[in-house]
């Protein structure tokens, strides 16, 4: 394939990303003064521990212009036309970098902005990847997947909002009303940005549970390639439970599970879960 496809580290692809060869280029996590790479030499745990340790969340950094340049170039070099996908440039700077250095490469690169994150973002991956095996060229498939963006649904159930909360998302009084009431709000991209929704209440259990009716509901027509159930480092029964009920209620081909990498991790909190998936029009 004359195509190399490239993201972001907060695709949360995993091995799903490494089977297609997708490269990835790793965010920076910072943990006090240390600075590590997302994927490469820092696990979630070591963010749970920090967070437990210091109270602070750990900050996070795009790469920059010219480590997007560097990166685009060994690729280029190589022969390759590359289609790199980003985080929403609502969430972070990658894109604007990214996008940036793409000019350097006359057209030889070019630059996604997904308007999502995470597995929603590794699924406009996934879908390219299926084009460019059907035979599409790369400017037909950028033109595919932009088009895409907004019949992504980015959307997930955060058990407790401690973390949404030192981040900036949520009031202290929302925060301790959730964590007594067992109120978990849905969490969803909208127009590149994440909005609360819903507010379920009860058992994490329960409250996924309505959210996968919820989403059968709002999306009766869907993508049915695939979906991600993508958690971090949510309990092994919450995500079985999770992937029952979408077998139940939708007809996915593929459901795959993914584990968040720390960038995510290290702004929603152990037990989070989301459905994750592509609608039709």
């Amino acid at each position: 394939m004359d195509i190399q496809f490239t993201a972001d580290s907060t695709c949360d692809l995993g091995k799903y990303g490494a089977e297609r060869d997708v490269k990835i280029m790793p965010l920076s996590v910072i943990l006090g003064t240390e600075n590590f790479r997302d994927g490469v030499n820092i696990t979630p745990q070591e963010i749970f521990d920090y967070v437990a340790r210091t109270g602070d969340l750990p900050k996070t950094a795009a790469p920059n212009v010219e480590d997007y340049k560097s990166f685009f170039r060994s690729f280029v070099d190589a022969g390759k036309t590359v289609i790199h996908f980003n985080i929403s440039a609502k969430s972070s700077s990658s894109h604007d970098c990214a996008a940036e250095a793409a000019k350097e490469f006359g057209g030889k690169v070019f630059a996604v902005d997904t308007k999502a994150l995470s597995s929603g973002q590794g699924l406009l991956v996934m879908k390219a990847y299926d084009l460019a095996q059907e035979g599409k060229r790369a400017e037909e498939i950028v033109e595919i997947v932009n088009a895409l963006r907004p019949l992504v649904n980015t959307s997930f159930i955060p058990d407790r909002l401690d973390y949404l909360y030192k981040g900036g998302r949520c009031s202290r009084m929302a925060m301790y009303g959730a964590n007594i009431l067992k109120i978990h709000p849905l969490i969803e991209m909208e127009d590149g940005q994440l909005v609360a929704g819903t507010k379920y209440r009860g058992s994490m259990q329960k409250c996924i549970a309505s959210y996968i009716d919820d989403l059968a509901a709002k999306y009766p027509k869907y993508d049915d390639t695939r979906c991600f159930i993508t958690h971090s480092s949510a309990d092994p029964e919450l995500v079985e439970f999770a992937k029952k009920k979408v077998a139940e209620t939708f007809s996915f081909k593929e459901i795959l599970e993914t584990v968040a990498g720390s960038v995510i991790t290290g702004h929603c909190g152990r037990n989070t879960l989301g459905v994750l998936f592509i609608a039709e029009a």
